[in-house]
């Protein structure tokens, strides 16, 4: 039974706390598109996403009208593109980015994610191409978000697709250099990619999913900074509790939005991703939440402690509110995104070497993390291997998304607006990591990976 207590504190905690649903992602597979003539494969994939999410954001407003809970976006995942254009003779993808992006404004979605490729193991001749078109894809659309997984606790990493993923960041920035290389911000290379991911720009419908399926991400970290504030001083022990019970609260909404646009949309329900996404806007910060513990500024020694505790607390309450919590389901820590790690990097408190530090007990990676329009591919590529490592050897998910952003220095600070805000230029170490890279091969995976 849902009581008038629980109903006003949910309310509080929307009107008041930035409290939201950040996503409804609607995973297609587009297996069935698979055709030998492009252009008739394209016609597949636009017919597909079109009929099958044509109802989508109107769901997604019918809810937030009659709930009153606010959806910030409906986006769409699909099978990764490499895997689907495979079949055809296309050297260059840009095509089926270019039909994404037509489906995507035709149904109204905010993102469509899948021009992706897995290249963990090694290459396939469209994974290749895939990578190769990244650049203009992004370039020369406005939705659609690409990423790349080039390891896995099991296969190990795949040093030649870190050292190409280098190169077409770069050549990513390079393309949109007028908006301070923007296409890199729908540009995402991981470790252990997960299949069922609801957030951007990360999210591909993995083949192991439903014909069909809806995922739901919420967030909230200004519920729990506001919570905090009531225990201020207080043991770690009450800290936890109380982001816990947070996390619970945040995790029903999300569940009840779950379910109500799987039955509406005749779609089956996948999972909640429990995420505390933060947003630039004041009062809706990851950082703010860990400075509540206790901390003077976010990134100064104490953070990762502080992070360690938040994201394990977050995801013991989450998975007691459902039973289908996936994605990726902690805190996240991108940089530009969240006001108070903007402050941090703005007074030079947090440094890329602290970040990293930080991703090996958060959620994900080094998130929207702006570096001069200098740095190396080779520096970039670098920085994705240490990221893969860290995913690597703990068997979870990690993740680079990083911006070379052209003619810009340290001290400089790129505008990309909406959610993803502001994002300070960090230095990267001059030092060369250029011979590390040319090395190629594969990095072995680790003796974590042996558990058969």
């Amino acid at each position: 039974m849902i009581h008038s207590r629980e109903i006003l504190q949910t309310i509080e905690m929307i009107d008041q706390q930035h409290l939201d649903i950040r996503t409804i992602t609607m995973g297609i597979s587009l297996l069935d598109c698979i055709d030998p003539d492009m252009n008739r494969c394209c016609e597949k994939i636009y017919d597909k996403i079109v009929s099958s999410a044509k109802d989508l954001v109107k769901v997604g407003q019918d809810i937030e009208a009659e709930f009153g809970i606010p959806i910030v976006n409906k986006r769409i995942s699909v099978t990764p593109i490499s895997l689907v254009a495979a079949s055809t003779e296309a050297e260059d993808y840009t095509p089926f980015a270019k039909i994404l992006d037509r489906a995507a404004k035709d149904v109204g979605v905010n993102f469509i994610g899948g021009f992706s490729a897995l290249v963990h193991s090694g290459f396939t001749d469209s994974g290749r191409r895939l990578i190769a078109s990244i650049p203009r894809a992004l370039a020369e659309t406005e939705r659609v978000c690409a990423s790349v997984n080039v390891g896995t606790t099991k296969a190990g990493i795949n040093m030649d697709a870190v050292a190409m993923m280098g190169n077409c960041i770069k050549q990513a920035a390079e393309r949109t250099a007028d908006s301070g290389g923007a296409a890199c911000s729908k540009l995402v290379v991981f470790c252990n990619a997960v299949e069922d991911n609801p957030f951007m720009a990360g999210a591909f419908h993995g083949i192991g999913q439903p014909e069909r399926v809806i995922h739901v991400g919420v967030s909230g970290p200004g519920v729990v900074h506001v919570a905090l504030k009531a225990v201020r001083g207080e043991p770690f022990d009450v800290v936890a509790e109380t982001i816990k019970k947070t996390a619970f609260r945040i995790t029903r909404m999300g569940q009840l939005v779950a379910q109500e646009a799987s039955r509406r949309l005749g779609v089956p329900f996948g999972v909640v991703d429990l995420s505390l996404a933060p947003t630039p806007a004041v009062g809706d910060s990851v950082a703010r939440i860990l400075e509540e513990m206790g901390l003077e500024v976010c990134g100064t020694h104490g953070t990762t402690a502080a992070l360690a505790l938040l994201n394990d607390a977050v995801k013991k309450g989450g998975v007691m509110a459902s039973s289908h919590v996936g994605g990726l389901s902690g805190a996240f820590i991108p940089v530009s995104e969240d006001e108070g790690m903007i402050a941090a990097a703005l007074a030079g408190a947090i440094t890329i070497d602290k970040l990293e530090a930080m991703t090996c007990v958060c959620s994900v990676g080094l998130d929207m993390i702006a570096v001069p329009g200098d740095t190396s591919a080779e520096t970039i590529s670098a920085i994705i291997a240490d990221e893969a490592a860290i995913g690597m050897v703990n068997h979870k998910t990690t993740a680079v998304r990083i911006i070379p952003a052209p003619g810009r220095v340290v001290g400089d600070l790129v505008e990309f607006g909406g959610l993803l805000g502001s994002a300070p230029i960090m230095p990267a170490h001059q030092a060369s990591s250029a011979d590390f890279i040319h090395r190629g091969g594969r990095i072995p995976a680790p003796m974590q990976s042996l558990k058969n």
